[in-house]
Formats: C-alpha cells, structure tokens, sequence
C-alpha cells in the first residue's frame, strides 16, 4: 500500500489499537468516589466542578500605579512635587529622588520633608508608564482632603465638570482653574480620574493650590449651589445665548460637560442658565480644557476679578 491520503473506506475495517472499556471497568471501586481526588466528566471527588484559574493563579501582572484607587497619590516631575513639598496639607509617605534632582532641590532650598531615596532614573522608570517624564522626582503622598460643598465661599468663581474623565483635561483645567484663582472644582465620586499620576503631573502643582470637592450626585450639588446663591451656568454648543451676552454675577459656577456627550439632561436641567460659546471662525467647538480657560476669562473678565 501507498503511503499518503487514506481511504475512508479501509481506515474503517481497521481494528483500533485497543478495545474501549466501560468507565466502570476502569474506576477502583476500592475506594468510595469522595475519597478521590479527581471524578468523571471533569468533576472533583466531592461533585464539585473544577474551576478555571483566575488571573491572580500565575504571575501577577504589573500593577498600574497611576490607577491603583487603594494606594497612595502618586505624583511626579519638578513643578507637581516641589508644590505638593511646599503645602503643609499635603502627607508626604515617600520621596524618590535621582542624585541630580536631590542636587537641585538642595541648592534652591526646598525642604524634602522626609529622608529620599536616592535612585538612578531607571528606577523611576520602571515605576511609571513608559511616556511619563518625571524629571527624576517621584513622591508617594496621601490624598488632600476634600471640602463639603456646603463649606465653599460664596464669591469669586467655581468650576463644575460633569464627568469629564480624561485625566490630561482634567489637569489642564485644574491648572487654568489656579490661574484664574478659581475657589474650587466640583466633580463626581464616579466617571472622573483620580488625582494622582497623570492628572497630577498635567496639572502642574495646581492640585495643590485648588480645592477639589468630590460629589455622589451632581444635580444634587447644582441644586446645593442654586441655594446657596450661585448663579450656576452650564457651557453647551446648543445653549440659548451666547456668555459674553449673559448678565454674570458673584458667586458663579461654570459648569462643563464632558466632549462628545456635552451636558448630561439632569445637569442643563438643573443649571439656572445654559450658554454656548461662539466661535467666528469655521471650527464652533473645542477641546473642554480650552473651553474651560476661554470661559473662565470671559467670566473673570465681566466679573472684575482680573483688576483684583
């Protein structure tokens, strides 16, 4: 016979290499099945299923440090740490320096608070996402507290961000938000990032000059502002007016939705006015950071507060 393709034919007339036996032919019955280890069809001794390893069976995968939300704030680069040094609020647990950053900091006599570690940049390297430039300073610190909404000043400006999650917006804002002197940002428990990493080092040093407060409900909170006093006007490309034609008053909250979605319905609901921003030119919208400081200096500016 030829070796190649079989004939289906003949590979039926051939005898298998050995008979099948029945499974009660090749248990022990010596033993009663719960004292064995393994069962049939996949089962254990004791009729239980086998269960599949989960992921934390093998290896553990590299813990993101950014977004681990039981850990410390993670904060990194020159402008980030040296503020978050120079606020008494802020409990520092670890500093990790590089020799040239430890250098630096001495010769401008910045207090590091606690003994650093000295390390080679490739230590913090290997600690933070690969695109992270952290200038060779890398803290560990707990978390700012964060105030009731019901403690706020009733003056100057808020900034409300109706879940905006892009940690790199959101530190964009937070440092126009220091800029402008904005007495507080007001965002949502849930669908927000967490001030750490990212959106720390996006903010530069402006987490710690910023009171964020953090709400369950926001429709809650604007009704919370609503009686308080604000004057809480929401930024939507399909606003009623235009807010260089709004009458603006003390203490006003800006509200910001997030790009794509805009205001969620309960938010432009509850906002006491709704007003777009209008654009000469042939793009009408723009990136929510840029929407943030464009608003906030039409705010500032009809307020009086860029003479103060």
């Amino acid at each position: 016979m030829r070796w190649g393709k079989v004939n289906r034919a003949d590979q039926l007339k051939w005898p298998s290499k050995a008979p099948k036996l029945r499974y009660s032919e090749t248990r022990d019955t010596s033993k009663p099945m719960n004292d064995r280890k393994f069962g049939p069809k996949g089962r254990r001794g004791d009729g239980k299923p086998f269960k599949k390893p989960g992921k934390s069976a093998g290896r553990p995968a590299r813990r993101d440090r950014d977004s681990d939300p039981d850990g410390p704030v993670i904060l990194y680069g020159w402008h980030t740490v040296t503020m978050a040094l120079a606020n008494p609020q802020r409990q520092i647990r670890k500093l990790t320096l590089t020799e040239n950053a430890a250098k630096r900091l001495a010769d401008e006599n910045i207090e590091t608070r606690v003994t650093p570690e000295i390390v080679r940049p490739q230590e913090i390297d290997r600690l933070l996402s690969p695109d992270a430039v952290h200038q060779g300073l890398l803290a560990e610190a707990d978390a700012l507290p964060s105030p009731d909404i019901e403690d706020l000043e009733q003056d100057g400006i808020l900034l409300v961000l109706d879940q905006i999650t892009d940690p790199h917006n959101v530190g964009a804002i937070l440092r126009s938000a220091a800029a402008f002197a904005v007495k507080a940002i007001v965002t949502t428990a849930r669908h927000s990032p967490e001030a750490t990493g990212v959106l720390a080092k996006a903010a530069s040093g402006a987490l710690e000059l910023v009171p964020v407060v953090t709400v369950q409900n926001l429709a809650r909170a604007l009704t919370t502002l609503n009686e308080l006093g604000f004057q809480t006007v929401g930024l939507d490309s399909e606003g009623s007016e235009d807010l260089s034609d709004v009458v603006l008053r003390e203490p006003l909250a800006l509200v910001l939705g997030a790009e794509g979605t805009g205001l969620r319905r309960l938010t432009r609901e509850t906002c006491s006015v709704v007003a777009r921003l209008d654009m000469p030119g042939q793009i009408k919208s723009l990136n929510v950071s840029n929407a943030a400081v464009l608003s906030l200096y039409v705010g500032a500016s009809r307020l009086g507060l860029m003479k103060r």
